[in-house]
């Protein structure tokens, strides 16, 4: 199968994928938070920091690692699964014992026990992190979609039950265990792969030595990430912080879904054609400016549309949350390029690059926030969109010197994009200003702003001839 075929197939199941898996999760999210209350959303957000480091301490970079290597041997494989595993271990013993300490920093002492039931997914996740490798490394995204799909309508359905009966913030905790669980069990049974008992030193330190650069990233990712979790949950409230994360949440939701498609796809497709940069320039440039092209209009049109969406979906009680969606939609446009050009970096084998940028940019990080935190909230949020844009241009410059495709290039392909997805929401909101006057339904006042800004998109589009409509046309008619 050529590459070309290989990338287009994997690419629909990983649709199939995001949009099955997302799509069942998103009906459930909308029904939990009509039962539940911000705070509760709050209490999770504030454990996120603690499983993102550990997860990056238990890949170590390695699996990258193992992707980016030509025909892996199963040593290799079992080697890195050891690892994995014990690290989970280690990690979750460690996330135990300081339990009492996190409660104590958020002043919220259910901490301690969400903590140590929650984090239990560290260990059961890395009983299947190197089948997941193994998928993804012969793009077989069709076995791990059969495999999520029931695992997420089987932890939806227990985690609905249990919110239904009252259990609060609980049926969060447990949804996302029973995930887990059965997500594990159909990996172990369809994957095919079970380790040997082989845990040889000097292929660790192989991989080891490309990969722990990755994992010092992945911790500073992390850490800085999170940040804005961290200073709501410390600094403001719960509750704040709940508006935050179902915001935050509602953003991700096209930019996991789409951009999500095409991320997990790229990696192993530049990993194959690493040493053709003309090759791989024409591939980065296409699907950066495709999901570009899907991913702005969809977040402009939503921020515009930001109060009868929160309304309908989520009901009243959560239209505070309405002006933070507003702002994050405008820092999730660039999100997917990130992830392209520091792609480019690993395939490329410069994973000390990769963190010295990661050093710097997180660096403006600490500066911006200490800035805008004497703002409030709203400065925090400005100052991350500024942020995204910052690290287009660091990103897109040092990257792009691989493939000699500059940030100003980069920039001068996406301005167009950028430019018709702002001018169509700009109308979507000018004319929801007069359609809520006389409609008070809050879907149809959906449907007609996006009616009207998809289409005066797509006729903006054609008459500029974007080639992103041509390719996403192209590929909707292969498909």
């Amino acid at each position: 199968m050529s590459l070309r075929k290989k990338a287009i197939k994997g690419g629909f199941w990983v649709l199939v994928q995001q949009f099955g898996s997302r799509g069942i999760g998103f009906v459930v999210s909308i029904l939990l938070a009509r039962l539940l209350v911000p705070e509760e959303y709050g209490l999770i957000a504030m454990l996120s920091i603690f499983m993102a480091i550990s997860s990056s301490i238990m890949d170590g970079g390695l699996l990258d690692s193992l992707i980016r290597t030509d025909n892996p041997s199963d040593e290799e494989y079992s080697t890195v699964f050891f690892f994995n595993l014990i690290m989970s271990i280690v990690m979750y013993s460690i996330i135990y014992l300081i339990a009492p300490l996190i409660a104590d920093f958020y002043k919220e002492d259910i901490l301690i026990i969400l903590v140590r039931y929650y984090a239990l997914i560290l260990v059961i996740n890395a009983f299947t992190f190197i089948q997941k490798t193994r998928l993804t490394k012969i793009m077989d995204f069709k076995t791990q979609t059969i495999v999520e799909l029931p695992s997420i309508v089987i932890s939806a359905t227990v985690g609905i039950v249990m919110a239904y009966q009252g259990y609060g913030v609980w049926c969060l905790v447990v949804m996302a265990l029973v995930q887990a669980v059965a997500s594990s069990i159909q990996l172990w049974y369809r994957s095919r792969w079970k380790p040997l008992m082989v845990f040889d030193k000097k292929l660790f330190y192989h991989h080891f030595n490309y990969g722990y650069k990755l994992t010092l990233s992945g911790i500073l990712n992390a850490v800085f990430s999170n940040a804005y979790n961290i200073i709501i949950g410390k600094y403001f409230s719960a509750v704040q912080l709940g508006f935050y994360n179902r915001a935050d949440s509602l953003k991700q939701f096209p930019v996991s879904n789409i951009s999500g498609v095409l991320n997990r796809v790229t990696f192993p497709l530049f990993a194959e054609i690493k040493n053709d940069n003309v090759r791989l320039k024409s591939v980065y440039k296409k699907l950066m400016k495709l999901v570009v092209f899907i991913i702005a209009p969809l977040l402009l049109f939503m921020s515009a549309l930001g109060e009868p969406t929160f309304r309908f979906l989520f009901t009243d009680k959560w239209l505070p949350a309405v002006p933070y969606f507003q702002i994050l939609c405008f820092n999730g446009i660039l999100e997917p390029v990130h992830s392209y050009n520091m792609n480019i970096l690993t395939v490329k084998g410069r994973s000390d690059l990769y963190l010295k940028l990661q050093i710097v940019k997180k660096t403006f990080i600490l500066i911006v926030v200490a800035i805008s935190f004497s703002f409030g909230i709203y400065g925090l949020l400005y100052g991350s969109v500024f942020l995204s844009f910052l690290f287009f241009v660091i990103n897109s410059h040092f990257a792009g010197k691989f493939i000699s495709y500059s940030a100003w290039e980069q920039t001068k392909d996406l301005i167009p994009i950028l430019l018709t997805a702002l001018v169509c929401a700009g109308v979507i909101f000018i004319s929801d200003f007069y359609i809520k006057n006389y409609i008070s339904y809050d879907i149809v006042r959906i449907i007609i702003g996006g009616i009207i800004g998809s289409l005066l998109y797509l006729l903006i589009a054609l008459k500029l001839k974007m080639d992103s409509l041509t390719e996403l046309m192209n590929i909707i008619k292969r498909k």
